[in-house]
């Protein structure tokens, strides 16, 4: 009998392992224009973040994670394809409402690749990738089942949109004149507009829970991609958040953000899916230190959003999934360019055949080795094939082989981030060891003795843009192909005169 039943449960094992586990959810969560010092886990003393600092104490905490690029458009672009924006012809600045490109559609996204797994797939809040003639660029068409969002940057559009509480204020901020009024999508149809951002956020967090409710009911995968409008500027909160931080207004959109993050948690353990879920988190830019206090911080990193410094591209990061992922705290190179493979490979799903530019983390994620990643290639805005990368980190070492200002990185006491900085060629480059001076204070190179090891870096690192740029095969520019003002979204179409005529109330 005892042979019988060790029998048994040896069959149950082998069933077991031949079995093939359900592939797990992503959840991808990414703050807009958040600083390297904005978080209280990342350092900073007022803000209020006590679901995010949960998520850096239960799961994996990153110190040298970057976006691709220290603008909007590109690093979406780069962070939904695992390719440089230079590939994809995201480039240079970002996209406006009457914008003919967009990302194209050629291009495979995390969306596309995951739903090939059988996934399902929808992206709330801030698209930012081109709407084009009859919406040709939006999410829909790029592997997405639903969006429920904005299609560019709330800014983008007159201030009117932006009021707060109580009803007779207004949000912090002055926004774009001589646009349409911004408005709310569902896939391609308008729902509102102009969009009360006050209201905004709840139906967001409603609907990414019904989202995960539904597919955790019909046992689906699922892939929900949370771009969240916050803390870009210009800030607003709903009622629930205005007037809570010491911050001001950016504390409280930082904190109805941090918010939206302890629901969407909620949410995954509502639906029994909390283990079975990777939670990714991270931003697009630095901040835009041209707001002051009303910008974010990049803490003790050099300058912000629009430069190819620190503080321009090194961003806050967080991989969560409850029992999966230890916690602790990670100081390898990573970039939001390595999602694609990493997503692919812990989904099960084959890469296409593409040139990629990012490297698949799961050794760092699960513990069980180093990331593959020893270079990042840093790319201005307005990015050339003539210039290649700015600036290039190999190891602890960063080289800074053009350097510009930027006006979003103004205000600050440092002139090299001022937006009247030129672009200044260094022959030989800047030289930083970003382990012991990340804030790019001390030249290595400036003095009369240089040591060996110092000058070895320099000859790998120049090595390093080299051949990058060599390789490089820039895509046409989307944003050369310049706008036009019949393509900008109107509830009315046949209205007079535009574009302030575009003004519909929400139908719900």
């Amino acid at each position: 009998m005892a042979s019988q039943g060790l029998l048994a449960l040896c069959l149950l094992t082998v069933a077991g392992l031949g079995a093939a586990s359900p592939p797990p959810n992503v959840v991808l969560v990414f703050a807009d224009d958040l600083g390297f010092g904005d978080l209280a886990s990342y350092g900073h003393p007022t803000s209020a973040t006590p679901n995010l600092d949960k998520m850096a104490a239960s799961g994996l905490r990153f110190t040298d994670f970057y976006s691709s690029s220290p603008v909007c458009s590109p690093s979406r672009a780069a962070l939904l394809t695992g390719r440089y924006q230079t590939r994809s012809g995201v480039y240079p600045g970002v996209f406006y409402p009457g914008s003919r490109g967009g990302l194209p559609l050629a291009e495979v996204t995390l969306a596309e690749l995951l739903k090939g797994r059988g996934y399902a797939t929808a992206i709330v809040g801030k698209w930012h990738l081109g709407l084009g003639p009859h919406g040709t660029f939006l999410p829909t068409h790029q592997g997405f089942d639903h969006f429920l969002g904005v299609p560019y940057s709330h800014d983008q559009g007159p201030c009117q949109n932006l009021t707060c509480f109580p009803p007779d204020t207004r949000c912090f901020g002055i926004c774009d004149q001589g646009v349409v009024p911004v408005p709310l999508l569902w896939n391609q149809s308008i729902l509102e507009q102009p969009v009360s951002f006050p209201h905004l956020v709840p139906r967001y967090n409603a609907f990414a829970r019904d989202f995960i409710a539904d597919c955790a009911r019909r046992g689906q995968p699922f892939f929900l991609y949370y771009a969240s409008h916050h803390t870009h500027y210009p800030q607003f909160a709903s009622q629930e958040y205005t007037g809570q931080s010491p911050r001001g207004p950016f504390g409280d959109a930082l904190l109805e953000f941090d918010g939206s993050v302890g629901r969407l948690l909620q949410a995954l353990h509502d639906s029994g899916v909390d283990q079975n879920t990777l939670v990714f988190f991270t931003s697009d830019n630095g901040p835009s230190t041209m707001r002051m206090s009303r910008g974010g911080s990049s803490g003790l990193l050099k300058c912000g959003k629009g430069t190819t410094y620190e503080g321009g591209m090194r961003e806050p990061a967080v991989a969560y999934w409850p029992g999966r992922i230890a916690p602790g705290v990670t100081h390898e190179l990573a970039s939001t360019l390595d999602l694609f493979p990493t997503l692919a490979a812990v989904a099960g799903v084959p890469l296409p055949n593409i040139t990629l530019d990012g490297y698949d983390l799961s050794p760092v994620l699960f513990g069980n080795g180093k990331s593959p990643r020893q270079t990042m290639f840093y790319y201005p805005p307005a990015a050339s094939q003539l210039l290649g990368a700015f600036a290039v980190r190999y190891g602890k070492y960063k080289a800074h082989f053009f350097t510009q200002g930027a006006f979003l990185s103004g205000t600050t006491p440092d002139q090299d981030c001022h937006g009247l900085t030129p672009l200044k060629a260094h022959e030989p480059p800047l030289l930083f060891d970003l382990e012991v001076d990340p804030a790019e204070n001390y030249n290595l190179l400036r003095g009369a003795a240089v040591k060996p090891e110092v000058l070895a870096a320099l000859k790998e690192v120049c090595l390093q843009k080299a051949r990058f740029d060599q390789q490089m095969v820039f895509g046409e520019s989307q944003l050369a192909q310049g706008s036009d003002p019949s393509l900008q979204p109107c509830c009315a179409p046949q209205c007079s005169p535009k574009p302030s005529c575009c003004r519909c109330p929400s139908a719900s």
